[in-house]
């Protein structure tokens, strides 16, 4: 059984971080934490790269049109349409647009309880939401009603892995196994050591 310092995530710096040159910000909120980097990769992908990331897991494309019906909904805007396929394939399209519309950085980072630790300093999906001291809290205006009524997605930074299944698939799909470094950090032994 893998040990729980073990655990690795997948980040993606979207376009705008590059363009906002927030690189080295949002990388260091990681390694401050006291996570590994493991992975690294830069990239323009391609519109079939983003679009089988979005689609690893069969359930993404019901889920997401569910959510973004409710999310609309439960802050008073009317979807633009009642069809939850409709509404994930709009979503899908605008994503598509956004993550290859420039460069990309695509990480993997290891550590204790890594999904969940990026996942609470990169913040909720919609910046408007997200806790000031997160990622997209500091550093990002967008919402869900600006991106809709722009009819494009929300510019949020960056992509964090949902969870354990999800960070696992998307690290195979985005590096070869011997694209994935293991050494060992001063941090480690105490962040780990008996």
């Amino acid at each position: 059984m893998q040990h729980p310092s073990q655990e690795k995530t997948l980040v993606i710096i979207k376009p705008d971080g590059l363009q906002r040159n927030l690189i080295g910000e949002i990388t260091s909120r990681y390694e401050r934490v006291g996570l590994k980097l493991v992975g690294l990769k830069m990239m323009n992908a391609g519109i079939d790269l983003v679009n089988g990331h979005y689609n690893l897991d069969p359930q993404w494309f019901r889920l997401v049109g569910e959510k973004s019906i409710k999310g609309l909904i439960d802050k008073g805007i009317t979807p633009p349409s009642p069809d939850v396929n409709i509404m994930a394939q709009s979503v899908l399209d605008r994503l598509i647009k956004y993550m290859t519309s420039g460069p990309i950085i695509i990480m993997i980072w290891q550590g204790a309880h890594a999904v969940n630790i990026v996942r609470k300093i990169t913040g909720d999906t919609e910046p408007l939401t997200s806790d000031v001291g997160t990622i997209r809290g500091d550093y990002v205006l967008d919402s869900y009603q600006l991106s809709t009524d722009d009819n494009r997605a929300v510019r949020n930074l960056v992509h964090a892995s949902g969870n354990v299944n999800d960070a696992e698939k998307e690290i195979k799909y985005w590096f070869k196994d011997e694209e994935i470094m293991d050494y060992v950090l001063v941090n480690d032994a105490v962040l780990y050591g008996v």
